[in-house]
């Protein structure tokens, strides 16, 4: 790796060129990058939406739910379901393997489910719903104004959904809280019976005209024209002149029946701080920026309003570009301050000005570099990327740090600038080398990682290897060619005794060097303590806190709303209203964004409630206290139902125990035990369970011999039942351009169970008389996993010690007596945690035989690479150490800086090695040097492990919170394993080193005296 050395010395101009130019182009790509929170998932979750109204949960349950599990155990990539049906309304997610092809995923669900084989109901329809992070809005706005909905959404559909749609890297923009229209005809029936025609024939009118039918082409002239039959309706107007096909006389549609246009039945509420307003959704594409749509929108607010008019406002509700801002803003401010404490590290050692210049220049090239890369692989600057390039800053001055110590060092000696140059990169370009790619290694086992975690730091893992490439680069080409430039040789030098003397009188080396001597005279006494440290860290191990991912900090709270089943809408109103006037009375609370009803299309994914609400907080406020203010306002509520806060940032939270059982009555007791075990548990709060209670709901069973003898069956039966209670759907027809459902509203629908039991059937015989109506009892959702009848209780760990929580709810768990065949077992985050440590458990295992391969490349043993080893299991020292001291948990980001940790720590390890070696082939015994190595290789070992501390200090301190929750965790963990394996290892390498030595010596002396004894 030299020769990149001299090369560079040798075509100087070339080389600074280059480097201007990477530098542009790295500031080119740095701006062109887009910004996002985290990078850009495709979730491998399909939601499959049935709707069958009047249907009971357990007719949903079996003809709806079972039907479309069984259809989605037929595709591919399937690894679980969990299935809800609930009055009307069937509800299957399916969590599909990560990596699988979601759309062609989706495509096969779709064909089978609409195939005749899936066995549904003919008059239902499934929908497939599925998508990315991207498929989520980035900004969501809501409007009020003082007209109706009606007037205000068509407002909203012609003045703003136009512009925001326009703007640069808009993929969508959909409208919700809008009053939908309807076409309502209600029939005359005298009317009708007089023209000879029923209610059927309305629908098979509608049905056969307003289209347009391709009916092919026509050639004239030298043209061919396409030909078009039909005309669709313009109003109302072109309905009622309508002719009714099979009348017995010319008779229009107007003639025998009322045709209106009025309001669909509200299914959904929205508001914004208690305003009824429209909620408006902003999607982006695949390539747009977060903050750039932001910055678009904010721009266009004023002309908006005004377009709307009549005291319009418009509301930001959510808006991830702020966060994102922030974060980049507190990370840039965290990073330049590493830098600052870096460069003065280095400043400190070397005590000269042009080499800690020299040296620092490696960082923004190596950064720059890393964006060319970033841009070129298609990432994005996110919490994630920015991150890891901010803790990369601490590792990318290591090698440059090691090749200009080494050229000051060779320049002391009086030799001349070209050579001592050429010659103090050679002695340490084979073991940065290695040093570097085994610290950015590390991050190849990244790649067997699966699920969220994976996902998620793939890009973190590529950010920061890129950057440790990229500081090798550098190191070893323009570091050396602006030495060359800039480092004076020295005017008077001195002899490399003096040299030496001066050395081993200066303070670090007296401090270091009686230690050494000692260690080495007395190594059984030195690998006692050593493994009494490690004994310690056992013992520290059960102190640590851990969780999954932790709180992202953004100021934004979701909360939801459950009541009892079967609550209407008004119901869920008046008890939302409860919780949104509670909510605007709160410290910090600045926006109330209330949504009653269920979510549609991509929102089915993250399931339903009766009310959720979205609530955005001072962004300068102490978030946890506003979190916990909201917690205090609503527990104080009654006549609520059940409200849970939800403040993970999207990576979930919650904390479930998940019970099975066959029979219903076991499995009702196994979770009510859960249930009450649950919430004696310190440390949960907001403890909910979805079992559902029992229903009422109207049961007509009917007389068989009553029915048939009034020429009746149970088919016929129920579709006069269905028609007398609710409008008929016709299908859709199109007025003015617009589709619209139409219905048929056969009169006023029964009033109570005793007029249901006197609707008319046929030959004057009601209902009552031919079956029996009453009230009884249902459950009210039926609830599957995995095809499994379940009930899931779930809790929100009340502090940041996931692993307490999970621990004392396994003990619940297992100290039950649950009824015959009902299982529990812990799920949700918990499930989350223990997947990703098992896997990143593994990617540590196989982090540590990849440096281990690297190391036998270096040093052509198999013995040495191991003495290198010890460093890793003392870098856990300090990080357990540090993690117990801080109070920080052991989470997935401190496993990522555990996974860093292994390639930064056997750096110093193999940078002492490698000279220890150079000095064996130049005839020095073993003791000798292992000393000379290790107090040369002093100073920089020092500096590197200093100038990594120093520039992840402020990370770990969360000065500015930017990200704290992946940054802080991942610095402690690396800035306590530096501090004990740097010490471990100028003490402890040395040791096993000299061991070893005398080992093998021994060993060859013996076959030596074999040999000489055979001989004789």
């Amino acid at each position: 790796m030299s020769s990149l050395a001299r090369f560079s010395l040798r075509n100087r101009a070339f080389v600074g060129l280059s480097t201007v130019i990477v530098a542009i182009f790295g500031f080119v790509s740095l701006t062109s990058l887009k910004l996002e929170l985290i990078p850009s998932l495709e979730l491998p979750v399909m939601a499959v939406v049935t709707t069958d109204p009047g249907s009971s949960p357990e007719v949903v349950d079996q003809q709806i739910t079972e039907p479309v599990e069984t259809a989605v155990r037929a595709i591919s990539g399937v690894a679980g379901t969990n299935a809800t049906s609930s009055s009307g309304v069937s509800t299957v997610l399916v969590e599909l393997d990560y990596g699988t092809d979601l759309g062609q995923a989706r495509q096969d669900l779709t064909n089978r489910l609409n195939g005749p084989a899936a066995g549904l109901p003919d008059d239902v329809t499934p929908e497939v719903f599925a998508g990315s992070v991207d498929d989520f809005p980035v900004i969501q706005l809501s409007v009020a104004s003082d007209d109706d909905l009606a007037t205000l959404s068509a407002s909203v559909q012609d003045e703003v959904v136009p512009v925001l749609s326009d703007l640069d890297g808009v993929r969508e923009v959909t409208v919700s809280g809008a009053p939908t229209q309807q076409v309502r005809i209600v029939p005359d029936q005298a009317a009708l019976a007089a023209a000879g025609l029923d209610t059927q024939s309305i629908g098979t009118t509608l049905e056969n005209n307003g289209g347009l039918v391709p009916a092919g082409t026509l050639t004239e002239g030298d043209s061919t024209l396409t030909v078009q039959v039909g005309t669709q309706f313009g109003g109302v107007e072109d309905l009622t002149a309508l002719p009714m096909v099979g009348a017995q006389q010319p008779t229009a549609l107007g003639q025998v029946a009322d045709v209106l246009i009025d309001d669909a039945a509200a299914s959904s509420i929205s508001r914004t701080d208690g305003r009824p307003s429209i909620s408006i959704g902003i999607t982006k594409t695949p390539d747009g920026n977060t903050v750039d749509i932001s910055h678009q929108v904010q721009d266009v607010f004023g002309d908006l309003e005004s377009a709307v008019g009549n005291g319009a406002s418009i509301d930001v509700v959510f808006d991830q570009a702020p966060f994102i801002e922030k974060s980049v803003e507190d990370l840039t401010v965290e990073g330049a301050l590493g830098l600052v404490f870096a460069i003065v590290v280095i400043l400190i050692f070397l005590l000269s000005l042009r080499s800690t210049l020299v040296t620092a220049v490696s960082i923004p090239l190596s950064l720059l570099l890393a964006f060319i890369g970033l841009y070129v692989g298609g990432y994005s600057l996110n919490i994630l990327t920015l991150g890891a390039l901010t803790v990369a800053i601490g590792r990318v001055v290591d090698d440059s740090i090691v090749v200009i110590e080494n050229i000051k060092r060779h320049l002391s000696y009086g030799t001349a600038k070209a050579e001592a140059i050429v010659t103090g990169v050679k002695e340490v370009a084979g073991a940065i080398t290695s040093a570097t790619l085994a610290t950015a290694a590390v991050f190849l086992p990244i790649a067997v990682v699966g699920g969220q975690v994976g996902e998620l730091f793939r890009p973190f893992a590529l950010t920061v290897s890129l950057a440790l490439l990229a500081s090798l680069v550098v190191a070893l080409t323009i570091v050396p060619v602006i030495a060359g430039w800039f480092l004076k040789p020295v005017e008077q030098p001195k002899t490399m005794e003096e040299i030496e003397d001066e050395e081993r009188d200066g303070f670090l080396q007296r401090l270091y060097l009686p230690v050494l001597h000692r260690t080495n005279a007395h190594p059984v006494i030195t690998l006692v303590v050593a493994l009494a440290i490690l004994a310690g860290t056992v013992a520290l191990s059960p102190l640590m806190k851990t969780n999954f991912l932790g709180d992202t900090g953004e100021n934004t709270v979701a909360i939801t709303q459950e009541l009892d089943s079967g609550a209407s809408l008004a119901r869920q109103d008046e008890a939302a209203t409860k919780v949104e006037e509670a909510l605007a009375g709160v410290d910090g609370v600045e926006t109330v964004q209330t949504t009653v009803g269920s979510g549609e299309g991509i929102m089915a994914i993250a399931g339903s409630s009766d009310a959720s609400f979205s609530v955005t907080t001072d962004e300068d406020a102490d978030q946890e206290a506003v979190q916990g203010r909201i917690r205090d306002a609503i527990d104080g509520l009654e006549d609520v139902g059940r409200v849970n806060l939800d403040t993970s940032g999207g990576f979930g939270s919650s904390l479930d125990v998940v019970v099975t059982a066959d029979d219903p009555e076991a499995l009702e007791e196994a979770g009510n035990q859960v249930l009450e075990a649950v919430q004696d548990i310190d440390g949960a709060q907001d403890v909910t369970s979805n079992a559902s209670g029992e229903q009422p709901i109207v049961s007509v069973t009917l007389d068989q011999a009553a029915a048939a003898q009034a020429g009746l069956d149970e088919s016929a039966l129920a579709g006069i039942v269905a028609s007398a209670l609710q409008p008929v759907p016709l299908g859709t027809v199109v007025l003015d351009g617009e589709r619209r459902d139409a219905v048929l509203a056969l009169g006023e629908a029964p009033q109570g169970i005793d007029a249901l039991r006197q609707t008319p059937l046929a030959d004057g015989v009601t209902l009552g008389q031919i079956a029996i109506v009453e009230e009884v009892l249902v459950p009210t959702t039926v609830t599957r996993l995995n095809g499994d009848r379940s009930i899931t209780v779930s809790t929100t760990p009340e502090s940041d010690d996931l692993g307490s929580v999970t621990s004392a709810l396994q003990s619940a768990v297992d100290g039950l007596d649950l009824p015959g065949g009902a299982e529990a077992t812990i799920g949700g985050v918990a499930a989350d945690q223990d997947e990703a440590f098992a896997q990143l458990g593994l990617a540590l295992l196989l982090a540590v035989l990849i440096v281990y391969l690297i190391m036998v490349g270096t040093f052509r043993s198999l013995v040495q690479p191991l003495i290198l080893l010890v460093s890793i299991p003392f870098a856990a020292t300090g990080s357990i150490g540090l993690l117990v001291a801080t109070g920080i948990p052991l989470g997935v980001p401190s496993l990522i800086g555990m996974l860093m940790l292994i390639g930064i720590v056997v750096t110093n390890a193999i940078v002492l090695i490698d000279l220890v070696n150079q000095y064996r082939e130049r005839g020095l015994d073993a003791r000798a040097a292992v000393e000379e190595g290790a107090r040369h290789r002093l100073r920089p070992i020092l500096m590197t492990s200093l100038a990594t501390i120093g520039a992840l200090t402020p990370m770990a301190f969360g000065l500015t919170g930017g990200s704290a929750f992946i940054s802080q965790p991942l610095a402690i963990v690396v800035i306590g394993g530096l501090v004990t394996s740097t010490l471990l290892t100028l003490v402890l390498v040395p040791v096993l080193y000299l061991l070893v030595e005398r080992l093998r010596d021994r060993v060859a002396r013996r076959r030596q005296s074999g040999s000489v004894t055979s001989a004789t």
